[in-house]
């Protein structure tokens, strides 16, 4: 036997052993600072993820748990028919299955980790049985967190978008065959003023819920120090700041996900043709559990050789993508968090363990980065991938992925700044500096649009040889759209309807010709601009070519006019009148607009006004100084607890829409002395 298989042996069996070690509570301390955000400390990493668990589970258990119940197949059980769905493509897409497969992939210190991680959880349980809606859940196993990964990543890849196209029927066939943005900012120190790397991490995501930012500080005595945001049922930070570095992260719309159209044999047959032969599909039965049914209903999955396979009325189709082929993503990230400096952060991302995301980076060494990053598949360019392909060839079987070399990627450019607002990658930084688009495998569907953030950007770097850290915050916090729009739709027209023309409409296309453009709170141009954005996004399959109408233009105005009207009274309302940050009893004024710098993005209520639910969540502003630790401000859109009971439900609220930011340390000492409960996970807090 070869030394490699007799270490594989051996770690076989220690493994099991290594990882049932109790993590023995006394080595967890957390300490709350006076914002509530946990400041968790742990002898080893493992012991810090336990700590991380029980500390985010106090302030958060139903959206922790609600993520496991998906990785368990139970969500049916807590939430419904909505649940079953979640359960069902659990098993479609056979996440278990990989994790059981790729489960030694994983490096024996990150399982050691993720164990740890699900001990903090099952103890938080025990000590709260109260708190948990399905008891069968629990006790959670590693097997089942990484399961609930795997999911994770794969709907984030796009399968949230493509599933229900194809159950609907709602996708494109091949003739023959019927049947939410971010913001990331990385300055050089070559230009700044101070002569230190800035870094902005600026996310875009739900203020609420599943994939909502939580904000933690992580230090274990075997290397980690991080401040940075995870999602609920993260064991690490997702994007952050450690003592060297840190980077943030913004979404890629590659071209993730490949839908095929598999050739079946004429009737009910489960015989699909592949290289002239005919192969049978793979098939399970799945019990599913549903919330106020009380028997089970019980459906089919499927499965080729291109992946999870569906059947409907108008063919049969799988799907083929990265991230239910690769377990390491939760690893790579807890890598990314322990490196020291660019080369380690490099190596780390070059597992390629997450199937998408840009990284925009910069630390204390005179290094900033940019990549448009992913797992890639190698595919056959005689093919156009953003379409449905052949599913009864190999030669659409790919199965092998781009190095992350062949990404595109800048490291220091001679302009100093790199940045991305989820457009094009080959627009990252000045113009004579960009990547040619042409260098790079088409087939992967890179951007190659700008939006109004990359826009305004653009526009307000292109005067600036230096920066300080004022303007680099006041850049950040920009409330204005560019001089050119640039929206999904467009909705040029909205300018071509004239006041001589529509003489009832006159007072409101005025407001609207003399809007300077900007989001903030009192303006009457943005809250009769939302409204109309809001109208136009709603009709949007009304008009071709993702082009307004003067029409749509028109009944734009007047369903604005209308609005206001019924919900105010009056015309003329403020955006701050019309926008609202909400939690609780808590309700104040809100700034911003879909697709600027300070994006906001919100839902009509009852009452008329629009609240916001997604767009500036997580803010981290960092500065590099090169012989100190990272000097380091935050702030998060409601506060660190979901508990309506709790001081920190919303305690950051006034301070977020105020555009302001708290101080936030990695020095244990100062953590220690300034913070306001100091406790081991199972004790009482103590007080200071």
């Amino acid at each position: 036997m070869k030394a490699r298989t007799i270490l594989q042996a051996i770690l076989f069996l220690v493994l099991p052993i290594m990882l049932s070690a109790q993590i023995n509570h006394m080595d967890v301390t957390i300490a709350r600072d006076s914002f509530g955000v946990p400041h968790i400390f742990g002898k080893t990493d493992a012991a810090m993820a336990y700590g991380l668990a029980w500390a985010h589970a106090e302030d958060n258990f139903k959206d922790i748990e609600t993520v496991l119940l998906a990785g368990k197949g139970m969500l049916g059980r807590a939430i419904g028919r909505k649940g079953a769905e979640a359960d069902y493509v659990v098993s479609l897409l056979r996440c278990r299955e990989l994790v059981v497969d790729q489960k030694s992939r994983l490096s024996p210190a990150f399982l050691a980790v993720l164990d740890g991680y699900v001990q903090g959880l099952n103890a938080f349980v025990r000590a709260h049985p109260e708190k948990v809606r399905i008891r069968k859940a629990f006790p959670v196993t590693v097997e089942d967190y990484l399961t609930t990964v795997t999911l994770s990543l794969s709907m984030i890849s796009g399968l949230e978008e493509i599933l229900p196209r194809i159950f609907s029927g709602n996708v494109e066939t091949i003739p023959g065959m019927q049947s939410a943005g971010s913001n990331a900012f990385a300055i050089h120190p070559s230009k700044t003023a101070t002569g230190e790397a800035f870094l902005a991490i600026n996310s875009h995501q739900p203020l609420e819920g599943p994939v909502a930012w939580y904000e933690a500080h992580l230090q274990s005595d075997e290397g980690t120090n991080i401040i940075g945001g995870l999602f609920p049922g993260g064991p690490c930070v997702f994007l952050g700041t450690n003592e060297h570095l840190g980077w943030a992260h913004t979404v890629n719309y590659t071209d993730k996900v490949d839908l095929y159209q598999l050739r079946m044999k004429p009737g009910k047959s489960l015989e699909y043709r592949y290289d002239g032969q005919w192969l049978t599909l793979e098939t399970k039965k799945v019990k599913l559990k549903v919330k106020g049914i009380p028997v089970s209903v019980s459906k089919k999955t499927y499965w080729s050789k291109y992946g999870a396979t569906i059947r409907t009325d108008k063919g049969t189709f799988s799907v083929r993508f990265s991230a239910n082929q690769e377990i390491r993503g939760m690893e790579q990230w807890w890598r990314m968090n322990k490196a020291r400096n660019f080369s380690e952060f490099y190596q780390a991302i070059s597992m390629q363990g997450l199937p998408m995301f840009n990284i925009v980076y910069a630390d204390k060494y005179d290094t900033i980065f940019y990549i448009s990053g992913g797992k890639m598949p190698l595919r056959n360019k005689a093919y156009n991938w953003r379409q449905t392909v052949p599913g009864d060839t190999s030669a659409t079987l790919w199965e092998s992925y781009h190095a992350i070399s062949e990404l595109p990627q800048y490291l220091n450019p001679p302009s100093g700044y790199l940045f991305n607002t989820n457009h094009s990658p080959y627009h990252a930084t000045a113009p004579a500096y960009d990547l040619d688009a042409n260098q790079y495998d088409h087939t992967s569907g890179y951007e190659t649009h700008d939006n109004n953030r990359s826009a305004r950007f653009a526009e307000l770097m292109a005067d600036k040889p230096s920066l300080d850290y004022e303007t680099f915050k006041k850049i950040k916090y920009d409330n204005q759209l560019p001089m050119t729009l640039r929206y999904q739709l467009n909705i040029d027209s909205i300018a071509q309807v004239k006041q001589e023309t529509y003489p009832d409409l006159a007072g409101l296309i005025s407001t609207l010709q003399q809007w300077n453009l900007e989001s903030d709170t009192g303006s009457q141009g943005a809250a009769l601009f939302l409204l109309m954005y809001e109208y136009a996004s709603g009709h949007r399959k009304e008009f071709p070519n993702d082009t307004l109408t003067l029409e749509g233009a028109v009944a734009a105005f007047r369903y604005a006019r209308q609005h206001q009207e019924q919900y105010f009274g009056r015309t003329g309302i403020t955006l701050g009148e019309l926008q609202q940050h909400r939690r609780g009893t808590k309700s104040l004024a809100s700034w911003g607009l879909p697709d600027v710098l300070t994006a906001m993005y919100s839902q009509q209520q009852p009452d008329g006004r629009f609240k916001v639910i997604a767009g500036e969540s997580y803010i981290q502003l960092v500065r590099f100084p090169r012989n100190q630790l990272p000097v380091i401000e935050s702030i998060n859109c409601y506060g660190a607890s979901t508990d309506p009971g709790s001081p920190h439900f919303a305690d950051q609220m006034d301070m977020f829409i105020r555009q302001q930011t708290k101080p936030m340390t990695l020095d244990k000492e100062t953590v220690l002395k300034q913070a306001r409960s100091v406790y081991h996970p199972g004790l009482d807090q103590r007080k200071k």
